[in-house]
């Protein structure tokens, strides 16, 4: 284990000092394995160890890689971490995912452009088309729920803040569900805040951005604290 560990720390200096690249092939296992002062057996179990994390891929016939190394693909051994403890920690993630999310929503309001409005307005209207619907499809209103808060934290501008919300957010969506399935009016007060939270940023007023993203998150919070016998 302790040379495997070596190995794993070997990749990651060669990648933080710019001796490997994003996207870059890793030399042959036979170069690699001399380089690094290994055997074949602790190289492999390295390799695979940042494969998992995202930072290596394996190519079918065509050798090792470096990934794009963005902080999504990064970032998402975090949302194991998230489904370990979510069962009991619904409300503890909640209140995390608010922080974030508020902070995007605020940065969202000093970096969005007419397009990502047009974009985040377009999902608001396939919101209204499915509440309209009867029965409510609730599946694809989360779809578009998740789609509105997934435009505010790509228009923040900080791709790790988009990361990380990204990880926590869907990791909470039985919460979600739940409350719009069973709580009445639950849905359209969501359009309804999600409207506010938009029209705060694209008016580029990042405090009352940040204010209706918070008085939106904490509905959700306040449900699951008027329930908290159900199995969320």
């Amino acid at each position: 284990m302790a040379r495997t560990a070596d190995v794993v720390e070997a990749i990651k200096t060669m990648i933080l000092t710019g001796d490997l690249q994003a996207s870059q092939r890793l030399p042959t296992e036979m170069e690699l394995a001399t380089t690094l002062g290994v055997s074949r057996g602790p190289l492999r179990e390295g390799v695979s160890a940042l494969t998992a994390m995202g930072v290596l891929e394996t190519r079918q016939g065509d050798g090792t890689y470096v990934t794009s190394l963005e902080p999504g693909l990064l970032m998402s051994p975090l949302s194991f971490v998230v489904d370990l403890h979510s069962k009991g920690g619904a409300r503890q993630f909640l209140a995390v995912r608010r922080v974030l999310e508020c902070e995007a929503a605020g940065l969202a309001a000093l970096h969005i452009d007419a397009a990502t409005i047009a974009a985040a307005e377009a999902v608001l209207v396939d919101a209204d088309r499915t509440l309209a619907e009867a029965p409510t499809d609730h599946e694809r209103f989360f779809v578009a729920d998740r789609g509105f808060h997934r435009v505010v934290a790509a228009a923040s501008a900080n791709p790790v803040l988009a990361a990380l919300i990204e990880s926590i957010s869907g990791r909470t969506a039985r919460a979600r569900l739940l409350r719009g399935a069973i709580e009445e009016g639950a849905q359209q007060r969501t359009i309804d805040e999600h409207r506010a939270v938009l029209a705060a940023i694209a008016a580029h007023d990042p405090d009352r951005a940040r204010l209706r993203m918070a008085v939106h998150l904490v509905g959700v919070e306040d449900f699951l604290q008027a329930a908290p016998a159900q199995d969320l």
